[in-house]
């Protein structure tokens, strides 16, 4: 059991040598693209209520639309300014949507339900899986110079 640990935990520590800090005012690509997710999904949710769209045949609650907007535009600002608390936060939202379609997928009563409920679990892993290596690189320590470096 040692001996696993051990290779692990070596190969957890070339993956960190090998990442690359972030440089002043960059953002990983999959940041961006979260962000830009969450602004959508923002836009979309208030939108939509705000144009009367019905959910099984009644009007969304107010205040649980306005409160989703409020958290998926935190999200989407803070992820594109690359804060490491917004990236976390969406990938914790992320991960209870494709639990959550993954489970749907099990009542899903027609092609389109199935199709909605595929792409969610399969662009929200991707992006899911994208982040976990952002994450890394987000919270790295920035790497001072040696003493003795010029």
């Amino acid at each position: 059991m040692e001996r696993g640990y051990a290779r692990g935990e070596a190969r957890n520590e070339e993956i960190r040598r090998n990442l690359e800090p972030l440089e002043p005012g960059e953002r990983p690509t999959a940041v961006t693209v979260a962000a830009i997710v969450a602004l959508v999904l923002c836009v979309a949710n208030v939108g939509l209520w705000l144009a009367g769209v019905e959910v099984s045949g009644r009007q969304p609650n107010a205040g649980s639309t306005v409160l989703q907007g409020a958290i998926l535009l935190a999200c989407a600002a803070g992820m594109w300014k690359a804060k490491y608390w917004a990236v976390l936060g969406f990938q914790a939202l992320l991960g209870l949507s494709i639990l959550l379609a993954a489970v749907s997928l099990m009542v899903a009563s027609d092609l389109a339900a199935v199709v909605l409920c595929v792409v969610i679990v399969g662009f929200g892993g991707w992006l899911f899986w994208k982040l976990i290596r952002a994450l890394a690189r987000l919270q790295m320590p920035e790497r001072r110079a040696r003493t003795g470096d010029v």
